[in-house]
């Protein structure tokens, strides 16, 4: 499997790089259009996420990106060290935000679930959170 990490700071501003720099990393694989999108919109999403609820209240601090692939699968890991999920259950329910003074819709973890083969969120809150996501290739 090839292999990528990317660490970058929890600035809004570093959400295109991460995707940009997801793109560029898989082109070796001649993605459709339909599946780099896909791809894209997970990463967005899960690294918007990290920036504004894992990191709320605090300054700033690291997001972590790794990507593996072969002709096969991609496999995205994205976790930071911010405040954690109390209750995941809960925050994956369509529409559920913790952060109702922001115009966000609460979609991120169902639009990235809708568009990966494999999900999952683990979290400790104080600790962190971390996403688990493939996307088969065939």
């Amino acid at each position: 499997m090839n292999e990528m990490k990317l660490v970058f700071k929890s600035r809004l501003e570093n959400e295109v790089f991460a995707r940009t720099s997801v793109v560029a990393f898989l082109a070796p694989l001649h993605l459709s259009m339909e599946t780099l999108m896909e791809i894209k919109t997970i990463i967005a999403e899960g690294v918007v996420n990290a920036m504004i609820h894992g990191y709320e209240g605090k300054e700033e601090g690291d997001v972590y990106l790794e990507v593996c692939y072969d002709e096969e699968i991609v496999i995205i890991d994205l976790y930071d060290q911010g405040c954690g999920i109390a209750d995941i259950e809960t925050a994956m329910q369509p529409l559920y935000t913790s952060r109702q003074d922001l115009e966000r819709s609460g979609m991120g973890f169902t639009i990235m679930q809708s568009f990966a083969d494999v999900f999952r969120v683990e979290s400790t809150p104080g600790v962190g959170t971390s996403l688990h996501m493939e996307k088969k290739l065939s």
